[in-house]
Parts: C-alpha cells; structure tokens; sequence
C-alpha cells in the first residue's frame, strides 16, 4: 500500500526550528496499530492522519508511543498541508477530533487554530516530578499538564530534568509545562513528556491552551506573543476568547514523498 507523506515544521518559518510533524492523507482508517507503527517509524513528536468527509476534516494523532487526545502543532501542519500542497478551497477548515470540533483558518500568513481552554488548576506536584527537577517551581496547576510557573526566563532555560526520575511517573496523555515571564515575548515555556520516546517537545501547542487563560489573567492581556524555549525554538501567537483560545503560527514543510506499508 503507498501512501503521501508531508513533514511540516509548525511554529516557524525555518527550515531547522519549530516543531515537525509528519502529515498522512487517508481514504479511509487504518488499524491503530498501524498507525502507530507508522508514527513510530517517523520519528518525529507527533503524525497526524486525516480523511477529508466534506464538511469536516476527520483527524487525529499518533506519537512513537501512543495515540494524544489533542496536539497543536500537528493540526497546524495538517492545515498548511491542505491549503498549501492540496489545494484545499474552503476559507475555514473545519475539524473532529477526540477533542471536539477545532477550527483553522489562515490570518496575515499564520495559520490560526481555534481551540478550547484547558484551565489549570491549583495543585501539588507529585514527588518524582518535584526530585526530577534542578529548580523548585514558585506556584504548580494541574489541567491535562502539569503548568509549573517560574519567577523568570532564565529559570525556564536552565531547568533541567532528571530522567531516570522523571520517567517513574506516568502522566498519559499529560506532561509538564514549565513557564515564566519573557524577556522579549509575554510569556516563555518548555514542554517535557514522562515515558515518552521524546523526552521535550520543541514547541507545543495544546501546551497553550493551558498557559494563555492563566497569563492573559496575570497579564491582564487577552492578545499576547510567546516563545517556547527548546533548542528548535518556536514563536506562537496567543488570544482568549471566552472559553476558546487562538493559537497562531508559521509553517514550512519540510519534505513531502510517499512510503509503502503492507496491506492493511
């Protein structure tokens, strides 16, 4: 069986930052363990698979290691995807996922998702969290992540995270975000997966619909501009509205091809 194939960097327009994700059109569902053999022969953090039925894009999402319930840069990769390679007509594209209906449309050059509030609540660390960590976190919220606050940008970039620690809890689908004020943009953040064959996602944006309700309330802000801080770096454009947030950034692509698999 052949299949069309595209890795798109989400969150920038650079050929060796943001965060890749493989893009698999489909005619119809594979099995699940296909698919996931097939994201993790990829590689990469997240493959998104889609079927187009009309009305709505039918999407969802692999890592290495499991099926997510949401992913952000995959679903801006899928949406450069269809407007750029596959000529899709319609201004708006519309989404189901096993997050709901999400929404994507193409703004100023960005591509801009439409995604529901993932508000944080207070809470306490678990113990592997806190002793994986080299620096203590000043306040801690729990939605499906984990969001740890830093008092500054230079706490988040040094952060590092003892692994052999950190992989004794499991969190599926969740991980932890770490995040501070930025020198240069609103807020910054990092992103880290327990148990996953990608310890730091590069740039996350399901991440953000945790992070944009808690700094648009401190910042007092509802439009804001952010950066998360791997090594690949990416640049995410953040707005509240209502129980819904806009998520905005660039996409380039990075190859496109084709790949056989046996019969499903």
């Amino acid at each position: 069986m052949k299949l069309s194939i595209f890795q798109i960097n989400a969150f920038t327009s650079s050929s060796f930052g943001g965060n890749p994700a493989c893009v698999v059109p489909l005619e119809s569902w594979l099995s699940d363990q296909t698919m996931l053999s097939i994201a993790r022969e990829n590689g990469v953090a997240e493959t998104a698979f889609f079927i187009d039925k009309g009305d709505y894009i039918h999407l969802r999402w692999f890592t290495p290691d499991i099926e997510i319930d949401l992913c952000g840069h995959a679903t801006l990769a899928t949406s450069h995807c269809l407007f750029h390679h596959l000529n899709y007509h319609k201004d708006v594209i519309q989404y189901k996922s096993k997050s709901g209906k999400l929404s994507v449309h193409k703004t100023q050059g960005l591509y801009c998702l439409d995604f529901p509030t993932r508000e944080g609540v207070v809470s306490t660390l678990p113990r592997k969290i806190s002793e994986a960590l080299s620096i203590a976190p000043k306040e801690i919220y729990k939605a499906r992540d984990y969001m740890l606050v830093y008092d500054k940008q230079e706490d988040v970039e040094t952060l590092l995270v003892h692994r052999e620690i950190f992989d004794q809890i499991n969190l599926n689908p969740g991980g932890v975000i770490v995040t501070a004020p930025g020198k240069t943009h609103d807020f910054v953040s990092r992103f880290f997966t327990p148990q996953a064959t990608i310890l730091e996602d590069p740039v996350t944006g399901s991440a953000h619909c945790t992070l944009i309700p808690y700094w648009s309330k401190r910042l007092k802000k509802k439009v804001m501009n952010a950066q998360q801080l791997s090594e690949r770096t990416g640049d995410i454009g953040c707005e509240i509205k209502g129980r819904r947030v806009l998520i905005s950034g660039a996409a380039t692509t990075y190859f496109e091809g084709s790949f056989y698999i046996d019969k499903d």
